[in-house]
């Protein structure tokens, strides 16, 4: 982390125990009116910090800044040998953007970008991605392949990874909507934005970026259009160091292996997650929206639907926006 003003207050109340502003104005060697000020910016970032007078300030936010010490020291063997990069940024635009700027420039397989916030994070179909400060993941992993049609349904062996990975931290009611959407219940979690930059002879670089609410601040989350979750709600959010190691065990070593086993091995695990499967819904293509009954997934990794004259159509991930019928 620099070594601003701003992030050494950061590091002062990261133990979120209340810090008087005078103590903090003599740490940091400012006037009190300028913590006063640093501290607005902090909440413009997101944080939620209590300030009372008599104890000063204190951060509400369950607030872990990023660590790659302790990243690498909670990393498997195989992971630890297929991460080649690990860097960590206070402010980006997207780290899926970052990593594609750097995929560009020659960035080896298995960099991986995070970030403390994101000013411009996307989601699907060009959605804003609520990113506040210091207790979400913004993680993207770059990896190289050499066809780019190994590569068909990794969003949903992705899927898997994740809710495995959130599995051994103890997060139990995990489920995935098609073809990119965490759920907590049937709540939003998370979401995978997957970016491919073609290269010569036919080889791809692939981007796999990941969104995943661990504490979201409720003023924050009445801007989201849809039903929100974060991992606060289901007994606590765990360790975002700790966190960020459990999805790097399961991913790296998924993204290495994907081009020889593709989507097959992945397939049953993530049909016994799918929260819509057998559900009513409408595909909506650009105008045209189609509706039917979510009868499964192709081996392909593509949404079969059964439309309301009976028949069977399937779907790419890329172009379509599911909505439920029977859910709000």
């Amino acid at each position: 982390m620099v070594d601003t003003i701003r992030n050494r207050l950061l590091r002062l109340l990261a133990d979120r125990r209340f810090h008087s502003g005078a103590a903090i104005a003599a740490e940091l060697g400012v006037s009190r009116t300028s913590v006063w000020k640093w501290v607005r910016e902090l909440e413009n970032l997101g944080l939620e910090i209590a300030a009372l007078p008599g104890k000063g300030y204190r951060v509400l936010s369950p607030l872990e800044l990023l660590d790659s010490a302790v990243i690498r020291q909670h990393l498997g063997p195989e992971a630890a040998a297929s991460l080649t990069a690990l860097l960590i940024h206070d402010q980006l635009d997207s780290t899926n953007t970052q990593l594609m700027r750097l995929a560009a420039e020659g960035a080896a397989a298995g960099t991986v970008c995070l970030a403390e916030t994101q000013t411009a994070g996307r989601g699907r179909i060009g959605r804003e991605w609520v990113s506040p400060f210091g207790s979400n993941i913004y993680l993207s992993l770059l990896w190289r392949y050499e066809d780019t049609s190994r590569i068909a349904g990794l969003s949903l062996a992705v899927g898997v990874g994740v809710v495995r990975a959130l599995a051994g931290l103890g997060v139990a009611d995990i489920g995935l909507k098609w073809p990119n959407d965490l759920l907590l219940g049937e709540r939003k979690l998370g979401g995978l934005l997957i970016e491919v930059a073609g290269e010569a002879h036919g080889r791809c670089a692939v981007v796999v970026g990941l969104g995943l609410n661990r504490y979201l601040p409720p003023r924050l989350g009445r801007a989201i259009d849809q039903p929100w979750a974060d991992l606060s709600m289901n007994g606590g959010p765990p360790p975002r160091n700790r966190l960020v190691a459990a999805l790097l065990d399961e991913l790296l070593p998924l993204l290495d292996r994907y081009a020889a086993v593709g989507l097959a091995p992945y397939l049953p695990e993530w049909r016994g997650h799918h929260r819509w499967q057998g559900r009513e819904a409408v595909i909506h293509q650009g105008e045209t929206r189609t509706l039917g009954r979510i009868e499964d997934i192709s081996a392909a990794g593509l949404l079969i639907l059964r439309c309301a004259d009976g028949r069977l159509r399937e779907f790419a991930s890329g172009d379509v926006r599911l909505r439920a019928l029977d859910h709000g």
